[in-house]
Parts: structure tokens; sequence; C-alpha cells
């Protein structure tokens, strides 16, 4: 089997390894550095700021208080925008170094169908790569919404935001999702006074509601402003800054003046330049439109990731990239896209995987809740990070578990506990009976199982539950 895959990002570059694995003869096409969004311009330099700026502010606020005397703390921008660099560039080592032990043949370039089973590489040279079957893995761009003064001067993507060379005094976020949300917290942590600007009625809008608020009064306890059912009119140039004019939901009008604006408002489909339209590949709004194979209405062109829509996050593609492998080689794949957790890198990290609150309550069932606050632990209180909590649903009759929702420290790690406990449809009593070490702010977990019955242990009784 010769295998030709579009995009090196972690759906196209964890799919080319697992074709190798089973014995497929592998071709990855890249036309920018290996590992995609993610790895460039994406989770991955993101999360090596944001851990540079939750390090900052521990150093300042908590260390007193743990007594440890730090004097003359200050930031040197140029340095940690090296250190991001430096973790980027070895992961990149790391994955191309992986396409070498695997046989993968790597070509630099920008990839467009010729036929079903050609592909013409535009890079250095222009080669023509031939296969029986081709994987799409092309991704997304950040999506431009036609805001005007959207191209002036300071305003960029998430992309720009991370090559700033200076931390700007003032910082206009427009959009509060997951992006948003991440960089207006790391910029506020590095000194910048930020505004989020959303059209929704609250940020974050995917995760459960008791845990979006959580971040939200960590935000405004750090003066930043939320702008919520606000809408951005336009954007125009001021003597030394920019200045958004925004309306809200009755039509008031405000100017926010600042020195950068970062447009967070999601991200579509790259599948502009592949020459879809020459094979009559049927897309619709950009997004590829596939199977529950992955394939396309062309017999042996399959996509993955990003660029087929759907949930838009890096291990989906990756999850993605494997299953479709292994159904073209023969193999038996599926995914279990009710587990998929949600992971937000704020102070405190926030994550989520199943049913929220609301969407149970919106699909009519009989269900139960079980919350306890990490006020309550341990760990959380020797972290000095008591402001979060761990939330299940669970059916009412049977106990299974429905969603997990947890904002603390460490939430981004422990939601796999969540996602396989729905995914092997455990029941609140398994949480309960599973002993969790101590002290942890896993045991929280445990404790939200015990409250689902009113019976927290580290709790006051709860009357009538």
């Amino acid at each position: 089997m010769k295998l030709t895959i579009i995009g090196g990002g972690p759906g196209g570059y964890i799919a080319a390894i697992r074709a190798a694995q089973l014995g497929a003869e592998v071709t990855l096409i890249e036309k920018n550095a290996m590992g995609g969004t993610c790895l460039n311009v994406g989770c991955i330099p993101t999360k090596a700021l944001l851990h540079a700026a939750d390090l900052y502010q521990q150093i300042k606020n908590d260390a007193k208080r743990n007594g440890i005397v730090a004097e003359d703390v200050h930031i040197d921008f140029e340095v940690m925008q090296k250190r991001k660099a430096a973790v980027v560039k070895q992961l990149v080592s790391g994955v191309t170094g992986l396409m070498k032990a695997y046989g993968i043949k790597v070509v630099k370039g920008a990839a467009k169908f010729k036929t079903a089973d050609t592909v013409i590489v535009t890079g250095e040279e222009t080669t023509e790569i031939t296969s029986d079957k081709v994987i799409i893995a092309s991704g997304s761009v950040p999506s431009v919404v036609p805001i005007p003064g959207h191209d002036l001067a300071g305003v960029v993507d998430s992309t720009g935001a991370l090559e700033f060379e200076e931390i700007p005094e003032s910082l206009c976020v427009i959009g509060g999702g997951v992006i948003g949300v991440e960089m207006a917290q790391m910029f506020q942590r590095l000194g910048t006074k930020v505004t989020i600007v959303e059209m929704l009625p609250d940020i974050l809008t995917n995760l459960d509601e008791d845990v979006t608020a959580v971040i939200k009064k960590a935000m405004k306890r750090a003066k930043t402003e939320i702008l919520l059912e606000t809408k951005v009119e336009c954007i125009e140039k001021s003597e030394g800054s920019l200045v958004v004019h925004v309306a809200d939901k009755e039509g008031k009008a405000q100017e926010i003046e600042a020195e950068k604006i970062l447009l967070c408002v999601g991200r579509r489909p790259a599948t502009e330049e592949l020459g879809l339209d020459i094979l009559g590949i049927a897309t619709e709004k950009n997004k590829i439109l596939v199977d529950e194979n992955y394939q396309t209405n062309i017999e042996n062109v399959y996509a993955i990731g990003d660029c087929i829509g759907g949930i838009m996050l890096a291990h989906v593609a990756s999850a993605e990239g494997i299953s479709a492998v292994e159904k073209i080689m023969g193999v038996e794949s599926d995914i279990d896209f009710e587990t998929v957790p949600s992971c937000i890198y704020t102070c405190p990290e926030l994550s989520s995987v199943g049913l929220t609150e609301k969407q149970a309550l919106h699909q009519g069932l009989d269900y139960e809740v079980g919350t306890f606050p990490l006020a309550a632990n341990g760990k959380s209180l020797i972290a000095g990070e008591t402001s979060g909590l761990a939330k299940i649903i669970a059916d009412k009759e049977s106990g299974a578990i429905l969603g997990v929702h947890m904002a603390g420290p460490g939430a981004t790690e422990l939601i796999a506990e969540g996602a396989l406990a729905i995914h092997k449809k455990a029941t609140v009593r398994d949480l309960m009976a599973t002993i969790h070490a101590h002290p942890s702010v896993g045991e929280s977990l445990q404790e939200a199982a015990h409250a689902v019955f009113g019976n927290a242990l580290n709790m006051p009784p709860v009357k009538n539950k």
C-alpha cells in the first residue's frame, strides 16, 4: 500500500506513523515546519508562554507567603520568547526524527491534486507523487472577520500575538473562546491591561457554566474587563494606539483604546490551495465532507482533522488519523467522540468531558449533580489554588457518569480519568470505590462522586439529597 499524506500536523504525522507501523509505504507532504499549527504556532508555544507567565506570578505573589523572598523580580521577554522557540524547535526535531525512524519520506512543499492518485508538490523543486490512497490533513487557519480596520498595523491573530517582541501595555481581545481567553490571561499575567469583547452571552460557551464562572471570577479579580453580548463595529487608528468601537445588546456604544488588538474569532479549514475542485471533492464552507471512514466522495481520497470541521483539537486530529489509517489498512477502528476532553490552560486550569449540566437538561435527562469545592482539598490548599471545583453529572437511575468538569490545579491532567470513566460506562459508585491517593487534587473527583448522593466525606452533611 502506497499512502500519501498531505500535512504534517498532529493528524498527519500521527497517521503517517500508524500507517508505517501497519506496513504502508508512506510519503508525507508538509509545506512548513513539521508539527503543524499545534506545535509551531498553536498549542505548544502558547502553553510555553502561559507557563512562563504563571511562573512569574508564582514568584511575584506566592513565594513570599511560603517563606521565599525574591527581590527584583522582572520579565525578560526576549529570553521568554527564546525559551518558547527552543521548546518548539526540540519538538519539531523530535517529529522529524520519528519520520526517519519509521522510514517515512517527507517532501517539503505545497500540495495540489493533479488526479485522484497523483499530487503535485511545489517546493524548491516541483515533483509528482503517485500513490494508492491519499489522506488530506491540511489543518486550519485563523478565521478572518470582515470588521472594518481588521487589517490595520497592530491588529493580529493568535500567530502574530505569539511573535510580539515586547509585552503590550494594553490589549483588546476580540473573541472569548479558548484561544482568546488563554491569550488574554497570559498577557494579563505578564502585566498587560486586557479587555475581552465577546458577542455571545458568555465566554467559553462549550464548558459547564460552573467551571466558566470560576475563570471569570479569577479574571475579574485580575482586572480583566469582559464585555459580553457586545459587537465590534470597527477598528480605527488613533494617535499612538488603536480604538475598537463596540456596541452592547442595547446598542450603547463604547470605545476601547488599546496598543494591540487580538482577533480570536475561530478557525476555518485550510483547503483552498489543494485543488479539490479539480477532482470534484465535495466541500461545505471550506470543510471537506467525509463519511464514517473519513473517505471523501472520491474513492481513494480521505481527510481528517481540522480540514473536515468537527472538533478542531489536536488530539482529535491524531485520533482521526489513526482511525482513518486503520480503516484503510483493514483494521477495525472507531472513535468515541463522547469522551473527547476539552482543556483550557488558564490559572486555574479548566477541563471538561461528556455532557455539561445545561446539555443534560436540554436533552431531558433525569440526572444528578455532585460538586466538590477545591477549598476543601488539601493539595489545592497547599498549592494556594482553592477557587476551583470538581463536578460530576450522573444518570439518576443507573449512576452512569455522563459528564466530568474541573477547575483547579492539574485539571487538564485529571480529566483523562473522567474520559476513561465515561468511555468504560463507569458509575459514580465505581469512582467512589476507586482509592485515590492522598493528598491529591484527584481526590476531589472521588469526593464529587460521593457528593452525587449528598455524602461528600470532607464536607458537612447535606440534608434531603
